[in-house]
């Protein structure tokens, strides 16, 4: 595996591995927080990276600098990293990463590959797609296997996505391949808000994953966020009466029928507020909020 960094840590065993992008595959940022929660609150160690040469284009994705120790300057790389844990007595592996740039099938290869190396008998990976639901409700997740076996084992529908992809399907594409169970958890994201961190969505995930794989994890931090989120939000409602008639009218589809499947479907196509709008209102809303408390 020519490129993985190999740290000189003792490998995780038959551990599920869990998958989370940034990017196309995840709105509201809920899939990559949903990851990053669960590797700091199982206090996941690194024992691979995978070296961003091949798959990041650096205008697009470009590497940090920070200071260590208020000193040295060091460039932070978009690299993936394999983080391992033990939870409940079981291993447990992270993997978190950008979408590459380039090179989607080798990168993907190469993941499927790590993942054998560690005995992993399942992938899964968490996603977040936007679409018209509300806020105000609990966070659809719609979870999907990609071959038969798996899904009747797990209790999950065959996957019946058409359409454009992320790296998360060519990823699961990769793993039918040579025969490594997945899975695919997606988190329903109420398209009409400002792309901004959604804890309530990462909530969702992180629950539903660690029901998925019977691990425990404590998520009092990621109640209390989800809940500052929604009183930030409804106080962003109250100052726009477009907006408010408009979640009224997704509240009152999603309590008409609440048992009805969510899909990755296009974007509802009755008239809502400008995305543009929003977002200056939403800023707007974030600026005099700092400036009462500051």
């Amino acid at each position: 595996m020519d490129h993985v960094t190999w740290l000189d840590k003792v490998l995780p065993d038959r551990p599920p591995v869990i998958c989370a992008f940034r990017g196309w595959n995840d709105g509201g940022q809920a899939a990559s927080v949903a990851a990053r929660y669960l590797a700091e609150r199982w206090e996941a160690e690194p024992f691979a990276y995978l070296d961003p040469e091949e798959f990041f284009d650096f205008q697009v994705t470009r590497p940090t600098v920070r200071l260590e120790d208020g000193v040295s300057r060091v460039i932070e790389w978009p690299r993936g990293e394999f983080t391992a844990a033990k939870v409940d007595g079981r291993d447990v592996v992270v993997f978190a990463s950008g979408e590459p740039n380039n090179r989607w099938r080798t990168f993907a290869n190469t993941v499927v590959e790590v993942s054998r190396r560690v005995r992993s008998g399942l992938v899964v990976t968490l996603g977040a797609f936007l679409t018209d639901v509300p806020h105000t409700r609990e966070v659809p997740v719609v979870g999907s296997a990609a071959d038969e076996d798996t899904a009747l084992r797990l209790g999950l529908a065959r996957s019946q996505y058409e359409g454009p992809t992320g790296i998360t399907g060519v990823l699961h594409d990769t793993a039918l391949r040579v025969g490594l169970p997945s899975v695919s958890l997606w988190a329903a994201v109420p398209h009409y808000l400002p792309a901004a961190p959604n804890p309530k969505a990462a909530l969702a995930l992180v629950r539903r994953v660690c029901a998925l794989l019977e691990f425990s994890v404590d998520v009092a931090p990621l109640v209390q966020a989800a809940a500052a989120w929604e009183e930030t939000v409804a106080q962003l409602l109250a100052d726009s009466e477009e907006l408010t008639d408009y979640v009224q009218r997704l509240e009152s589809t999603a309590d008409e029928s609440p048992s009805q499947a969510v899909t990755p479907t296009p974007m509802t196509e009755e008239p809502i507020p400008t995305g543009d709008a929003l977002a200056e209102e939403f800023e707007r809303y974030l600026r005099e909020q700092g400036g009462t408390n500051g």
